[in-house]
Order: C-alpha cells, then structure tokens, then sequence
C-alpha cells in the first residue's frame, strides 16, 4: 500500500481545507441578495434572542429551517460577528463532506478509490461554485451522505448504525425540510426493493429511530407554530396578501406549491431539463470525462463495492428524477454529489487512462488556448473605475446562477487579466499532467487548485458590483439618518450587515420573501411608495437613499439628492448637504 493510500483521508483533508477555508477570506465579501441575507437573518437571531422565528427587517422570515441560522449565529459567538465568521459552517461542512466521501469510497472500495472519490467531489467545479454563497445545500448533503452510509452499515455490520440514519434525517429536516428525508429514505426504499431485502428492515430500527428524528425536528416546528399562527391552515391556494400563519407557508407554500410551481410568491426561475441534466458534466469538470466509466461499473451486490454502487445509482437517480419534474435550479441536485463523486472515484481507481484521458488533455489545452487569448484581445481595453461600468447587465437572467456569464465582454474581461492568466496557467499544467498516466489525477487537482484560485481573484475584482459593502463602509462614516432602500432589501442586503443596520425603510420593496410575512397580524410597517418617500425627504430629517443607478433618474426628478458615494453602478445619497464623516451610523 502506497503513502498515498495510507494517509489518503489527510490529503483529502489538506485539499478541501486549502479549497474552501481560503475561499472564507474576505474579500470577496459577502454578496448582495441571498449571502448577506442568510449572515443578517443570524445576527437578527443572536442579537434578540429569539431563535425560533427568523426576521430580517423586523419582518418574519418563515420559508426556511432554522439550523443554517443557528450555526452562523454560534460561529458568531464564538469568533464575533464577521463575513468571515458567517462562512465557517458552510467551510466546515465541506470539509467534513469531503471527508466522508473518502471514508466511505474507502470503506466499500479501495483506499485508493477513496482518496479519489474525496478529490473528485473537492475539486469539482460545481460543489465549488455553489459554496460561494450561504446556502445550506452542502450541510444537507453532509446529512444525505451519512445517512445513505449508516443505513449500509446497519445492514452490513451494526445495527446501532441505524441511530445515524435517523439522526440525520432530523438534522437534514432543520436545514431544508421535508426533501431531507425524501432523498435518502426514497433511496433507501429502492436500494431495499431492488435487492429484495425487505426481510432485513427491522435493522433500521424504525420505530424506535423515527421517534429520534421527531425528537430533533420536532420542537421548532411546534414552537415555529405556535409563535405564529393560525396553527393549522389548509388552505389549497398561494395568492399576494393572504398570511396563513408559518405551518401552511413552510409545509405547503415552501414545500408542495414550490414543486407544483403554485408558490406565490414566484421569486425563482427554472433551469430546461435538459440543461439541468448537461450542466452536470460542468459541475463535475474536470472528472465528468470518466463518468461514462463511472456508471458502467459493477453493480454485483455479493460484492460491498456492488452494494454501494448500487446505492449510488439510485441515489442520484432518483434526486436527478425528482427535480425533472420540479422547479429546478442548477444547484438543487447537490445532494447528490457525493454519489457522483463516488463512483467517479471508483473509475479513476480502476483505470484513468484511454479515451477520457485523450478528450481532457485536448479540452484542457483548448480552454488554455481560449482563456490566453481573451487575455490577449482584452489587453488594451482601459480599466477605469471597477468593473460595473463594463457589464452588460441583464437582470432578468440573475434568478439563474449562471446568469452573470452572460455579463463577460471583452472590456470587462480586461478587468480580469490577472485572473485569466492564472487560470491560463492552470489549464496549461492540466494538460502537461493528463499525458502522464502516474500522475495525471494528481496534475488535475493541481490544476483545479489553481483553477478555483483564479476564480477567487474574479470575484474579488466583481467585489463592488456583486456587494454593497463600500457603500455600508461610507454609511457608517456619515452623521446618523434614517435608510432607504429602493427596490427589495435583496438589493442592498449587504449595506444591513456590514453598516450594522437593524432595519430600514423599503421603498417599492414589499415583494418576494418579506411580502408573505408584512401581512402577519402587528408586523410592522417599513413600506414606502414613492410620494412618500418624497414626503419623508423633504421633512428636513437627515435620509439616506440606497439606489441601482438605472433607476436615479426616477427620483431625481421629483427630489434633490446629494451623492455620498457610489460602488458598482450603485449610489447612495442624502437630502441634506454637507455630510462629512463623522459619528458611527
């Protein structure tokens, strides 16, 4: 046995901490929309002890599970309030996800099929990008993966094992609901149907085991309900301005109107099935081009490796299946990710050579050849400002996750020399590593750690057009004021968190996720349409207005503003003049 097989859970462990845990540095710092709204809606929770009921503006947040919340918050206690600290779950839980994707390849596998699954499933494109932001889909994951791994083992070894799969269970529902515990007990299901061990169910010790996952889903849900009632609404229908208490908006608005697409209201897109099935082969670059291996691999359930094949496939099968028929958005299907990462693992352990290496030592030469090129035709374009000033902007395609892409020009990519340059050069070492057979999985991850370095350079030059965070930083400079944000707090979110605003008045914002809460009996009224935000301006105490820079002329034509600053195409002005720093806002 290798060094490398022996100590193949360290290097798993040493790739995914240099992955993620530099990722967590700020800049770039935490993004407008989603990211800075998950980061305040812990704070919220910290500051008034309130952790059952999320709020964000003072308005009740009740779509989600609370445990992504709770984490943040904890890392906020123990490290202090910081970007930096609202990202150590979500760096954390890749890691460990990482970890338990080697141990288990190792497990049912090889050490070797185990070192790679972990590398494959760390050094893929898609767990990377979808981390980027705070979300809970990896920490779900995480529970999937143990899950699925101690049901096998129950069967296999120990039935004590059983207590794991139920544990999960209930710590994946505090993190995203019911399609926690859909995933893994529909591939549990299979796998029993499709081996015919049927006989062997009281190994799960259901009875016992569901009543631990009740014990751990259970108190928020009854405490969630009754702090907002009604208690128990069935109503059948999702329109604007009708509140029918948390239990009826997390379980049937949140959960069956959002797969039935009746939620209202509709503040996501969806992604073409077939687009959502290709987009895989991305999200697993550089290792999709042994996938065609990875499926055809033996399913002989004599066999644990057959077992766990098996496992797999239904696993991802049936996640990929579910979202074909759903809402989709591109990172939805994470949870299987690690059934992916697995049996790629298993491929590359087995043999890494023929035509899939010939496809990536072309592909990897042709992005190198690209990305030098663009680096090239973009080197005259002048680089004035930041980089909002060269986006096309599209709004309409940001409800995707991939829809800044469609922002790149060539005068915008001349922002981004640097970055293309690293990525140029790993490109080029993925190339030179793919020729070498010894060395070819581990020249990919080279590449893939300098690849996602790069990445990380590309989001700190699109740091003032994807946060608000200069805007914050010259608000919590000027006198103190009342703050309007026009549009959705989405908008501006990050201004909340890093000025260390409670609340502010939205204007034109009762939309998307605070307009179900604004109508809940005694929620408070931060509403403004536009004659009242004139009225407010001109009362002759201080304001500050947070606006994108398309919709200045709008109000500017009805009020006086005078500029404090702008970042990123945005501005933020005040009614009175003469601001100059002075007392913390």
């Amino acid at each position: 046995m290798s060094l490398a097989d022996r100590h193949y859970h360290w290097i798993v462990l040493i790739v995914a901490a240099f992955l993620f845990a530099l990722a967590a540095l700020s800049p770039p710092s935490l993004m407008d929309d989603v990211d800075a709204v998950q980061a305040q809606i812990a704070r919220n929770m910290l500051d008034s002890g309130d952790w059952v009921t999320a709020r964000l503006n003072g308005i009740a947040y009740l779509e989600k599970a609370p445990l992504k919340y709770w984490m943040i918050a904890v890392s906020y206690m123990i490290f202090g309030v910081s970007d930096w600290a609202a990202r150590i779950p979500i760096v954390l839980s890749c890691i460990a996800l990482c970890w338990i994707t080697a141990r288990m390849g190792a497990w049912a596998f090889s050490p070797r099929a185990g070192l790679y699954a972990g590398l494959v499933l760390a050094t893929s494109v898609g767990l990377w990008l979808f981390t980027r932001i705070l979300i809970p889909d990896v920490v779900l994951t995480l529970t999937i993966a143990v899950a699925l791994w101690a049901f096998l083992r129950a069967l296999e070894e120990d039935t004590r094992w059983a207590w794991g799969f139920w544990a999960a269970l209930g710590t994946g529902f505090l993190l995203k609901g019911l399609i926690a515990m859909v995933f893994p007990v529909a591939a549990v299901l299979l796998y029993l149907t499709v081996t015919r061990q049927w006989p062997h169910w009281r190994k799960l010790k259901p009875l016992s085991g569901a009543v631990l996952t009740l014990a751990i889903a259970a108190p928020w849900v009854v405490l969630a309900t009754l702090r907002n009632p009604p208690y128990f609404d069935f109503t059948m229908r999702s329109v604007k301005g009708e509140y029918h208490g948390f239990f009826w908006f997390f379980f049937l608005n949140e959960h069956l109107f959002r797969f039935l697409n009746m939620r209202y209201p509709r503040d996501y897109n969806t992604v073409p099935r077939a687009l959502f099935w290709a987009f895989h082969l991305l999200w697993f670059f550089p290792w999709s081009a042994w996938l065609w291996n990875a499926l055809r691999g033996g399913f002989n359930t004599a066999e644990r490796a057959g077992r766990l094949r098996l496992l797999c496939l239904l696993w991802l099968g049936f996640i990929l299946l579910f979202f074909t028929f759903s809402t989709t958005q591109e990172y939805y299907s994470m949870p299987a990710y690690p059934a992916f990462a697995l049996l790629l693992g298993a491929a590359l352990a087995g043999d890494s050579s023929g035509w899939p290496a010939r496809l990536m030592t072309v592909l990897t030469a042709v992005i190198a050849l690209l990305l030098g090129a663009l680096f090239f035709l973009s080197r005259n374009y002048p680089t004035p400002g930041d980089i909002s000033q060269a986006l096309t902007l599209n709004p309409e395609a940001y409800t995707l996750s991939l829809g800044h892409m469609q922002d790149l020009t060539l005068p915008a990519l001349a922002y981004l020399r640097a970055p293309l340059l690293v990525a140029t050069l790993a490109f080029a070492v993925g190339c030179a590593g793919t020729l070498l057979k010894r060395w070819r999985v581990a020249a990919l991850v080279a590449m893939m750690l300098l690849f996602t370095q790069a990445a990380r350079m590309a989001l700190v030059v699109f740091d003032p057009y994807l946060s608000s965070r200069p805007l914050a930083e010259a608000l919590k400079a000027a006198p103190p004021g009342e703050v309007v944000l026009d549009n959705q707090y989405y908008t501006f979110s990050s201004v909340f968190f890093y000025a260390g605003l409670r609340k502010g008045w939205l204007l034109n914002g009762r939309v998307n996720n605070l307009e179900y809460g604004s109508y809940a009996p005694g929620a408070i009224d931060v509403w403004l349409d536009d004659d009242e935000f004139v009225n407010r301006w001109q009362s002759g105490q201080r304001h500050y207005l947070l606006i994108e820079g398309p919709s200045v002329p709008r109000l500017s034509s009805r009020v006086q503003l005078h500029q404090v600053a702008t970042a990123g195409g945005k501005f933020l002005f005040t009614n009175l003049a003469a601001v100059q720093p002075g007392a913390a806002f």
